[in-house]
């Protein structure tokens, strides 16, 4: 295991727990973050909406950065969420809420919008006449599962609370970093991770697209292969036990 070494691309405080956690396993890494987290000024607008969760038979977190803002402008509200159901599409993410006493369903078989469609305690959420489903989200997010859910007779807003924004780098840092430290695989956390990392590449992109590339989902797999990446390995998810999973059923590159 100790021949691989990684570039992560999460948001900084996400890049040093995957790292610490992958040198617990003899993994080296790197971190470049590709991701900034800004969140978006809380309107009165917003705030009206976390105040009548209860308008709702399922409130949907997708991420931890949504977690971590919801929970703020419930604190900031004063809204209890009393009765309300809370979903996330993973195991971390649904820590965050648990750690404020939410009580939160999720898939312990993925971590993943499919695998939350398939969870018992949402398809009951949603027997209910009317059901309404709020999705905490960041903005401009995939549209796939509010259509699954519209597909079952629900309705859907979203509250979006946070952008991802490219952080500023030197053209070349990039492949500069690469081949500092001798990395040999490239690490991805969502599509927009894989854009920004796309992007960042430039001229270099025909060279790192031949390094072995991890992703969290068959979606981000079929976008960087749609991208010229040679070498994908979909993890079935984004959490670090996910990656290790991978790393050790793939070989290291000889390069």
């Amino acid at each position: 295991m100790t021949g691989w070494r990684l570039l992560l691309t999460r948001p900084a405080d996400e890049s040093a727990a995957l790292s610490r956690f992958l040198a617990g396993q003899g993994i080296f890494s790197s971190s470049l973050p590709l991701l900034d987290i800004v969140p978006i000024p809380a309107s009165d607008t917003m705030l009206g909406v976390i105040r009548n969760l209860e308008r709702f038979c399922a409130v949907i977190v997708v991420s931890k950065p949504a977690a971590r803002i919801g929970v703020e402008l419930l604190e900031r509200s004063g809204s209890q969420a009393m009765g309300v159901k809370w979903f996330s599409v993973g195991a971390a993410t649904a820590q965050i809420l648990e750690d404020q006493g939410l009580d939160v369903s999720f898939p312990d078989d993925g971590d993943d919008s499919e695998a939350l469609l398939e969870l018992a305690a949402l398809r009951e959420a949603l027997a209910r006449p009317d059901p309404r489903v709020l999705i905490l989200r960041g903005e401009g997010g995939r549209e796939l599962l509010a259509e699954r859910l519209r597909e079952r007779g629900a309705s859907v807003e979203y509250l979006e609370l946070y952008r991802r924004e490219l952080p500023m780098y030197p053209s070349a840092a990039l492949p500069d970093r690469i081949e500092a430290e001798r990395l040999n695989a490239l690490v991805v956390s969502s599509g927009q991770g894989f854009e920004h990392l796309h992007q960042l590449a430039g001229d270099a992109w025909p060279q790192l697209a031949q390094l072995p590339l991890f992703v969290p989902s068959p979606r981000v797999a079929e976008l960087a292969r749609a991208a010229g990446a040679l070498k994908v390995v979909d993890c079935r998810g984004a959490s670090a036990a996910a990656l290790l999973t991978a790393l050790r059923e793939h070989p290291v590159p000889v390069l």
